[in-house]
């Protein structure tokens, strides 16, 4: 299994959670590998996935490490906060590359070798702000709108190829940043990452065979 993302709060937690299930995980990650992470065959550092190139590179070398790769789970992405007044296009195409261009590369990368699988899994991770986007928002929910409609084309153009692709719409994610950026929050209304893991875990299982196209709300109690 791959996950992009990995060394961020979920990422690193959901990798966690496919180790207890009993999958070798590849870490990918667009910043370096951090400081005490030990060096290892299947943890990749500093590698940015909007490039196709890069992408394709590290779907081969995952592939070389572990010998297959039966999933992919795309976390990789940012959030920007700007209101179009007074805003930047240039948030929209930070938006655009963080979120949607790494996530179609990396499908587009990983997908002969999960053809070569018996039993392919992409879980993409949207947002549910990209459902009912608040101000301030719009950049960072067009973008996560645009993996979900990637989401539901590409589970359809691998229906009969024996590739599921979901896509999760968490609300606000329980991580240290969040809870910095939002102090007066109820954090006990959050989604853990773990819980998002869990479920995560079971589109990637063989329970979830018969589930694609998928995009499901994990909102805790918003």
């Amino acid at each position: 299994m791959a996950v992009t993302g990995a060394f961020g709060a979920l990422g690193a937690t959901v990798a966690s959670s496919l180790r207890g299930f009993g999958a070798k995980v590849a870490e990918v990650d667009y910043a370096p590998l951090p400081a005490g992470k030990p060096p290892a065959d299947l943890i990749f550092g500093g590698r940015d996935l909007a490039d196709s190139k890069i992408a394709a590179t590290l779907m081969a070398e995952i592939v070389q490490s572990a010998g297959r790769l039966d999933g992919l789970v795309n976390i990789a992405g940012g959030f920007l906060y700007e209101k179009l007044e007074g805003g930047s296009l240039d948030t929209w195409d930070a938006m655009y590359r963080m979120n949607l261009r790494t996530c179609v590369a990396a499908c587009s990368a990983a997908l002969p070798h999960l053809l070569r699988s018996s039993r392919g899994r992409i879980v993409n991770i949207g947002a549910l702000g990209a459902v009912k986007a608040a101000a301030g928002m719009a950049a960072y929910a067009a973008s996560k709108a645009g993996v979900a409609k990637l989401t539901e084309s590409l589970a359809d153009e691998l229906k009969d190829r024996g590739i599921t692709v979901n896509a999760l719409l968490p609300s606000i994610l329980d991580t240290p940043r969040n809870r910095l950026d939002m102090p007066g929050s109820e954090f006990d209304r959050w989604v853990k990452p773990a819980a998002l893991g869990d479920v995560i875990g079971f589109l990637l299982s063989d329970a979830a065979d018969a589930v694609t196209g998928a995009l499901i709300p994990v909102a805790a109690r918003v």
